[in-house]
């Protein structure tokens, strides 16, 4: 070895080593890194080998909760029947559902000339997927469950994007929503407003009071009336906000 024991400084007998902490042959250690005794490793949380899981009472996958599900959310504001085409109102469930960082796409709950209300959310989609609020509470178990006097869950609020109950906030002073369709969801073509086109007094839309739990009552009001607009979620694209 490079380092000797200087022969003038003695061994002082005093402090012997102590055979039973000499260091274990098996375990040779790295000399580079020395262990500090102060700190081992805590072993009261390992896992006891003891007692494996018994595979019958493992959580079944079939009965977690389905996180996929389709929102169903109010423009923040109450529209006349001039909401410049169906295209217009799109726009604006697009970019209100982007500015809360709901990624997915949101198409305006009304007929047009060149689409029917229910043909809006995908096919695929229509029976597996739950339609929720904007906090995800259940409205509808599923997208068809809309149609033909399907009714809301009770005590489910439908919120606006920016957050207010919409059938308890001043906003919208009249509790109805413009829809434009027959109760199975086809185009009614005496009431859509021109196509949303229109806030003439003399036109009429075809329009549901919230207060009845079915979205698609039958009730011919003005154009020029201001009503809530709904938009949905018209596939699953997964959730995520910003």
């Amino acid at each position: 070895p490079r380092y000797q024991p200087d022969p003038r400084y003695g061994t002082d007998p005093r402090y012997e080593t102590d055979p039973r902490y000499e260091t274990d042959p098996r375990y040779e250690t790295d000399p580079r890194y020395e262990t500090d005794p102060r700190y081992q490793p805590d072993t009261r949380n390992e896992p006891d080998t003891r007692y494996q899981p018994d595979p019958r009472y493992q959580p079944d996958p079939r009965n977690e909760p389905d996180p996929r599900h389709l929102h169903l959310i109010a423009l923040n504001r109450p529209q006349t029947g001039a909401m410049r085409g169906i295209r217009g109102a799109d726009f604006m469930c697009f970019t209100q559902a982007q500015a809360i960082g709901l990624k997915g796409t949101f198409r305006a709950f009304l007929s047009a000339k060149l689409q029917d209300l229910h043909s809006i959310v995908r096919k695929a989609d229509r029976d597996q997927m739950p339609i929720v609020n904007l906090k995800d509470e259940l409205l509808f178990d599923n997208w068809n469950s809309i149609f033909n006097d399907g009714r809301m869950k009770s005590n489910t609020a439908i919120y606006s994007f920016d957050g207010k109950d919409v059938l308890n906030d001043n906003t919208w002073p009249e509790k109805m929503m413009w829809h434009g369709s027959t109760s199975g969801g086809q185009l009614n073509l005496d009431n859509f407003c021109e196509a949303w086109r229109m806030a003439e007094q003399a036109l009429t839309g075809m329009a549901s009071p919230l207060q009845s739990g079915s979205l698609l009552q039958q009730s011919s009001a003005s154009c020029s009336s201001s009503y809530v607009v709904l938009c949905i979620e018209n596939s699953y694209v997964g959730h995520a906000r910003r």
